[in-house]
């Protein structure tokens, strides 16, 4: 659907969410897509990002050239035992979200948004809110396969609700649920874009492109669990599968280490680096399994690519949701999901088959494509157009 022609000539925008990357770059995305539009149509974007001071999302609108205003926000400290979330810290901090909401509001009604965006994380509320006082339509977009806790505070205000997996349409309660639109999680279009022959040349890969490659990653930083129980199947690994394996800069070391004592046949198909940049679409394209942890972007991703996948969830993820994630993706034959306590023999045996077996791998390939929506992005602009023009 394309509503652009009804639109005024500046169409004005307030995206809030933030904390993580999970919350703000689906945004970014979103913001951009939408730019593009528009800009095609003859129309221009105004933006104003509403989140915390000194956090990812001011930084990330300040690269961007989005203007950034930040308001009091208050956080949420998860425990399985609801006494202990009566804590001062939490009580102090949700003291503060009627000051942010009053700023929020505030810089609503100046702005004078078309209408206003939500990603989620609690820096989302005070916006979200605020955008019902001033009677400006809020859509609401989630990334993982249950609400989270600043989106289901806001579900009951939005305009509409954009969900990223059909299986969050159930979960939602009945007197929200008319208002869920599927439209997946938006996904850099560069990361669609990679070749495997220019990740060879970039990294200087030494591979036997007869065997399959696995990409390791923990994230930007690492992940010390992944570390482990990899560098400890390393040799096994490496027998079956070229490796690149982005540890995190903090377990660089220990891990050359570790593969400084690799048998010299085996050691030219190991490539270690702390950090994977603007070459990772390239690694992406080639990889035919990726270990990772199952944050909803790094979902998105890899069912946008189509691409067999071993999860080992973060288990202090908020709301256990990587282990959801992970598991619904596992429920549907996309990924296979390492819960718990991951030992090297869980880990063999849930790569093993997908190395040893190409038809295994394109079966998963082709139900992770299936999960799949690369065209995320556009699907929440339409959404957002919508709902303006409502």
């Amino acid at each position: 659907m394309d509503t652009t022609s009804q639109l005024p000539a500046v169409f004005r925008l307030i995206v809030t969410g933030g904390g993580t990357g999970g919350h703000t770059y689906p945004a970014l995305t979103a913001v951009r897509t939408l730019r593009e539009r528009l800009t095609a149509r003859g129309r221009s974007l105004d933006v104003l990002w509403i989140g915390s001071a000194d956090s990812l999302e001011a930084r990330v609108a300040d690269a961007e050239g989005i203007a950034f205003t930040a308001v009091a926000t208050g956080k949420v400290r998860r425990a399985s035992n609801p006494l202990k979330m009566v804590s001062p810290a939490n009580m102090r901090d949700m003291a503060r979200v009627p000051l942010g909401v009053a700023q929020a509001r505030k810089a609503v009604a100046r702005f004078q948004p078309h209408v206003v965006l939500a990603t989620g994380g609690y820096v989302a509320v005070p916006t979200g809110l605020a955008a019902r006082m001033c009677k400006v339509p809020l859509v609401v977009h989630e990334q993982t396969v249950r609400l989270g806790l600043a989106n289901r505070r806001l579900a009951g205000s939005a305009s509409r609700i954009a969900v990223s997996s059909e299986s969050s349409l159930p979960l939602l309660t009945e007197s929200v649920r008319p208002l869920a639109v599927v439209t997946g999680n938006p996904v850099r279009p560069e990361v669609l874009a990679g070749h495997p022959d220019k990740a060879v040349a970039a990294l200087g890969l030494g591979f036997d492109r007869a065997l399959p490659t696995v990409y390791v990653t923990g994230g930007a930083q690492g992940a010390q669990q992944i570390n482990n129980v990899v560098g400890g199947e390393l040799s096994w690994l490496l027998e079956r599968a070229n490796v690149v394996h982005q540890c995190g800069p903090a377990h660089y070391e220990a891990l050359a280490a570790r593969a400084a004592a690799l048998p010299a046949h085996v050691a030219a198909r190991y490539h270690l680096t702390p950090f994977v940049g603007s070459e990772l679409p390239d690694v992406l394209a080639l990889a035919d399994v990726v270990i990772s942890r199952s944050g909803a972007g790094t979902l998105s991703e890899l069912t946008a690519l189509g691409k067999p996948a071993v999860f080992i969830p973060l288990a202090s993820s908020a709301g256990n949701e990587q282990a959801h994630n992970a598991r619904h993706l596992e429920e549907s034959g996309a990924a296979v999901a390492l819960v718990g306590e991951v030992t090297g023999e869980r880990l063999r045996g849930a790569v093993g088959p997908l190395l040893e077996d190409p038809g295994r791998r394109g079966a998963m390939a082709a139900a992770a494509r299936a999960q799949g929506r690369p065209d995320a992005a556009d699907r929440l602009v339409d959404v957002l157009l919508t709902a303006a023009s409502d």
